[in-house]
């Protein structure tokens, strides 16, 4: 069975699995497969799970926000803000699913904070206005 790599790259970390014989991502326009000697290929994944599987071995799971992907000379590289890998389907998605509902709170905090950052800056630039006057 022919093999390629899988290079994972992400803010903290790094991750080298060789002997991968398939690969499973999503990107905008659906599913698809990629497999040893595939032509070189580059699209971004979408929020959620990909998989891959080391010679006739089980699935792994890989869970991440987005990725860009590049295939090259029998190399597939990902490039994300963060990753996880695991061989358990349900435990991955409950972790996927947890740092779904903390990006979604932290979005909403920064959301909020630019919002009043906002306020505060009309507010001055009003009261600068009735300065001049």
């Amino acid at each position: 069975m022919k093999e390629f790599a899988l290079q994972l790259y992400d803010a903290t970390q790094e991750q080298r699995i060789t002997g991968v014989t398939a690969f499973i991502g999503e990107d905008a326009s659906g599913n698809f497969g990629i497999c040893a000697n595939h032509a070189r290929f580059m699209t971004t994944l979408v929020f959620g799970l990909a998989r891959f599987r080391q010679g006739e071995g089980d699935w792994q799971y890989l869970a991440l926000p987005g990725a860009v992907l590049y295939f090259n000379n029998n190399e597939l590289t990902l490039s994300t803000r963060r990753f996880m890998v695991d061989t358990d389907l349900d435990r991955i998605s409950s972790l996927l699913e947890q740092q779904f509902i903390a990006e979604e709170e932290d979005l909403r905090a920064t959301k909020t904070s630019l919002q009043k950052m906002e306020q505060a800056m009309l507010t001055r630039l009003r009261a600068l206005k009735w300065e001049m006057i």
